[in-house]
């Protein structure tokens, strides 16, 4: 330990040290003046602020959306410098950045999913907000603005939320068959993603109680209680989120949660006056010019334009389902839902269809 400890002071004291780096590489041919002369810029504390919204930014499916960002100092500073900055997405726990885009002066590059998308709205001195077009469902979450002036750096943060319907799911298999990749597979396949917990607790707040534990992004298992009860982690606990912690991804099996946003088409009801099979009524909606629906459209269709409809029908993964948004007699409980009669084998139903705008 004092061996390490001596060549650790050694190595401060030989004036050799790594380049910082915080996502640009400073080197002698990126500075201001462009002759590949070091700019030596003098400074005390933290001068440089960058500020965002404390509240959430929401937005939906489909849309633009912009994330503000601005910046000052605390003291001005002279001469007329390039200024650097830099978008992250963020992990809930911080522990992981994702590269968003990355701008010095007027030349700027955006990365991954956002290329094409992403761009700087600098319509006002010093702004540095980013303008999203086309917003994906995995583009909720946490972003990180950072603002590089020579050795000044400041930076904070921003939080994409968007509306929509978050949703449980079990495979036909039945009960806790998921392991988490499975779990990511199948909100996939029916139009979601897995929910962050961010997103079960507003579902939570909006009325979802669901005793069956699921699945969330971060790979940790929860549920949902708005009415405590015996088989639900007992009648002492107060409502609210049960959780299991973390899981093990490959081994553990339970179910999902999955989060859908806003519709970018429609979903409409297909009949006969026999019904129809499964691959009848997949048949029914391609002669429609549309897609057999997915459960996250229906989900996002009763919850975003009112689909109210009292027949069930056949959608994408086998099951047999019906949204009523007005509950009446006949029509399943007296709290509006998704009602499900699960995956049945035989039978002739009618259909729901999607169909993009």
């Amino acid at each position: 330990l004092l061996l390490l400890l001596e060549a650790v002071l050694l190595w401060l004291g030989s004036g050799f040290h790594p380049p910082f780096y915080n996502g640009f590489y400073y080197n002698r041919i990126m500075n201001d003046k462009g002759n590949g002369q070091e700019k030596v810029v003098y400074f005390n504390g933290d001068n440089l602020v960058v500020e965002t919204p404390k509240d959430p930014i929401y937005s939906s499916n489909g849309a633009n959306v912009t994330l503000p960002c601005y910046y000052h100092y605390e003291r001005e500073m002279e001469g007329k410098r390039k200024i650097r900055i830099k978008w992250s997405k963020l992990r809930d726990d911080y522990t992981k950045e994702e590269d968003v885009l990355v701008a010095i002066g007027k030349t700027s590059m955006a990365f991954g999913d956002f290329r094409g998308r992403a761009h700087l709205r600098q319509s006002g001195q010093r702004e540095a907000s980013l303008v999203v077009s086309d917003v994906r469902l995995r583009d909720d979450g946490k972003y990180r603005c950072e603002v590089i002036d020579g050795l000044e750096d400041g930076n904070n943060v921003v939080d994409l939320r968007l509306q929509g319907v978050v949703f449980p799911y079990q495979p036909p298999r039945g009960q806790y068959r998921l392991n988490f990749h499975e779990a990511e597979r199948v909100c996939q396949e029916q139009g979601a993603l897995l929910a962050t917990f961010n997103q079960l607790f507003q579902a939570w707040t909006e009325g979802l109680d669901w005793c069956n534990a699921g699945w969330l992004a971060d790979g940790t298992v929860q549920y949902p209680i708005r009415l405590p009860r015996k088989p639900c982690g007992g009648l002492h606990l107060a409502p609210g989120i049960r959780s299991y912690g973390p899981r093990d991804r490959h081994l553990h099996r339970f179910d999902a949660f999955c989060f859908s946003s806003t519709l970018r088409g429609e979903v409409f009801y297909l009949d006969r006056p026999d019904g129809m099979t499964l691959e009848e009524a997949k048949q029914s909606c391609q002669d429609a010019g549309a897609e057999i629906a997915r459960v996250g459209h229906l989900y996002s269709a009763w919850k975003f334009q009112g689909l109210d409809r009292c027949d069930a029908g056949w959608l994408a993964d086998g099951s047999v389902r019906y949204p009523i948004a007005k509950p009446r007699a006949n029509c399943g409980p007296t709290e509006p839902g998704v009602r499900t009669f699960g995956f049945p084998s035989k039978g002739r139903f009618g259909v729901f269809c999607y169909k993009e705008r």
